[in-house]
């Protein structure tokens, strides 16, 4: 209907900008010190959760950075730790600094795992919550259909792919029948 140039023009037209406040949160540094220090590093998941939380906090990566960064990403360049390559927004490469509190977190992330190579942080996602949910459900003793209700699944197919069971053959469910003498 239009013709060729009107078109192209529209379609490289830019979105329109957004004037005012931006809604978000914002810490101060003692609140941001604050939430570094809640996971106690006693623990392999409190070295783990401390490292995220630097990564974050000092960083700067958004969630999909950080659930993709690999130790391959961790590199020396001119002196300094960087994470190299980091592919973000809009399929941008980029390279970040690595402040020396949040290297010093990951290190002991990585001694503590025996990370050398490999994914960074295992990608968990919230939908990796939701099939837990359903598989310790299953595991203690929920009927499948309350399970398939709990999660909203129109099909009971759909329930049992979440839960990935398998065939239990060492104790089988029909051992238990009862009509043995």
């Amino acid at each position: 209907m239009l013709d060729r140039g009107a078109a192209q023009g529209i379609v490289s037209l830019k979105g329109v900008r957004q004037s005012g406040a931006r809604a978000g949160n914002w810490l101060s540094r003692e609140q941001a010190r604050d939430m570094l220090a809640q996971p106690g590093i006693e623990t392999i998941e409190g070295k783990r959760d401390r490292a995220i939380l630097a990564v974050l906090l000092g960083c700067a990566l958004r969630r999909s950075e950080l659930a993709a960064l690999d130790c391959g990403h961790i590199q020396q360049r001119d002196g300094r730790w960087v994470f190299v390559d980091l592919v973000g927004k809009g399929k941008r490469i980029r390279t970040v600094p690595i402040p020396p509190f949040v290297k010093v977190a990951i290190d002991a992330w990585t001694a503590a795992a025996g990370l050398s190579e490999g994914p960074l942080f295992q990608k968990l996602a919230p939908h990796d919550m939701r099939r837990t949910c359903a598989k310790l459900c299953r595991e203690s003793g929920g009927d499948l259909e309350q399970i398939q209700f709990l999660l909203g699944h129109a099909s009971i197919q759909t329930t049992e792919r979440y839960l990935g069971s398998r065939q239990n053959l060492k104790e089988a469910v029909n051992d238990r029948l009862g009509l043995d003498e």
